[in-house]
C-alpha cells in the first residue's frame, strides 16, 4: 500500500524582512559614524572658500583661544601636549593628527603644534569649516 502525503511543503525565502534588518543597520552606521568624529571642545573655527575632502584623523589637537590646549577632548597642560602626542601616536598606524584651533586663537598656539609635528616628522591637518 502506497502512502502520500497530502501536505508538501513548499519552502519559500522572503527578502523583505532581511532588506529591513539591513536598511536599518544602513541608517544606524551612517548616524554613529558622523558623529563619531565630531569634537566635544567648543571652538570656532576659521572659515574658509575653498573645501577638500576630510581626512580621516584618529587624533585632534584642540587649542581654544585662551591658550588651552585638549588633546582628543582631555585637557593637558602646554608642557605635556608633546610627550602625549607622540605616546599617543606611537602604536597608530597613521601618523598624523588635527589641529582644531579657534579662530581667535593666538598664532603662536597654533605654530607651537605645528612645530612638534615638524620635530617629529608628522603630519598634520588644519581643521575649518566652509564660508
Amino acid at each position: 500500500m502506497k502512502i502520500q502525503r497530502r501536505n508538501k511543503a513548499h519552502p519559500e525565502f522572503s527578502l523583505a524582512a532581511m532588506t529591513d534588518v539591513i536598511l536599518l543597520m544602513l541608517i544606524f552606521f551612517m548616524i554613529t559614524s558622523s558623529a563619531a568624529n565630531q569634537s566635544a571642545i567648543d571652538v570656532s573655527l576659521p572659515k574658509t572658500a575653498s573645501v577638500e575632502n576630510n581626512i580621516s584623523n584618529p587624533m585632534t589637537v584642540s587649542v581654544k583661544s585662551d591658550g588651552s590646549y585638549y588633546v582628543d577632548d582631555k585637557p593637558v597642560k602646554k608642557e605635556l601636549v608633546e610627550q602625549t602626542i607622540i605616546n599617543d601616536l606611537q602604536n597608530k598606524s597613521s601618523q598624523s593628527f588635527t589641529i582644531r584651533a579657534d579662530e581667535n586663537t593666538m598664532h603662536k598656539d597654533v605654530v607651537f603644534l605645528m612645530e612638534i609635528a615638524e620635530k617629529h616628522k608628522l603630519s598634520i591637518a588644519i581643521a575649518t569649516v566652509k564660508e
